[in-house]
């Protein structure tokens, strides 16, 4: 099979304007997946009486299942339901009308934050129990405790495996493409049906989210070097 590095070329310079509906969807994604994930971490952690079994059993659930049957399950609900609940309230919304970008976000957010539970959780763990107790003892809080203390160690511990739960998630966001997201893949694949030249718009795709993770992979390790004095001893 011949390459056609022309229409290779020509098709990575068009699939740029999709990097930031990617990007985009990353940090959204992020920004639901780590807070919602060290609150599972810290319910199950803290062994919260029904809560932390619930919540075992979301993350197990999540985890247990591909994320393309999330994907076709969530986006084929979700729709349907806020478009009950916008009929029964009479609200002047359009439920079809909402941007696959959200539900994508939703999607990916709460996938990840399951496998950053986990993370977090052992993370907290690592963390010498007697440091809660001193903090307690000198007259700190639980908040100021977890912030000043708890936090930054576990935080130093968490970050390689945050790191790679990070670009895990940025290289599943390739398959929002199924809802219609015209995001590198979105667009490589729009491109390479023209001429049904997939070969060279998946190289074209392998290139964007090697480039993608290995600057995620620099940034964290710029974190990490900045986490290092928190570092739990051995």
């Amino acid at each position: 099979m011949n390459l056609d590095i022309s229409f290779a070329i020509d098709t990575l310079i068009q699939i740029i304007p999709g990097i930031p509906v990617t990007l985009g969807m990353a940090l959204g994604a992020l920004l639901i997946a780590v807070p919602f994930g060290f609150l599972l971490a810290l319910v199950r952690v803290n062994q919260i009486v029904i809560v932390d079994k619930i919540a075992a059993l979301y993350v197990s659930f999540i985890r247990g299942t591909p994320i393309v049957v999330q994907i076709f399950l969530i986006y084929s609900i979700l729709p349907a339901l806020l478009n009950q609940l916008v009929e029964k309230n009479n609200w002047q919304i359009d439920a079809y009308g909402v941007s696959p970008v959200i539900y994508a976000i939703l999607i990916f957010g709460f996938n990840t934050s399951t496998h950053l539970s986990e993370i977090f959780r052992s993370a907290l763990l690592s963390v010498p129990k007697g440091q809660k107790e001193a903090a307690y003892t000198v007259g700190l809080n639980a908040f100021q405790t977890y912030r000043r203390i708890i936090i930054p160690q576990a935080l130093s511990v968490a970050a390689p495996s945050m790191c790679t739960a990070s670009m895990n998630m940025l290289k599943n966001t390739s398959l929002a493409y199924m809802m219609s997201v015209m995001d590198i893949t979105g667009r490589a694949k729009a491109l390479a049906g023209v001429g049904y030249q997939y070969l060279e718009a998946y190289l074209d795709i392998f290139i964007m989210y090697l480039v993608l993770c290995l600057c995620i992979e620099k940034l964290f390790q710029a974190w990490e070097k900045k986490l290092l004095r928190y570092k739990v001893s051995a």
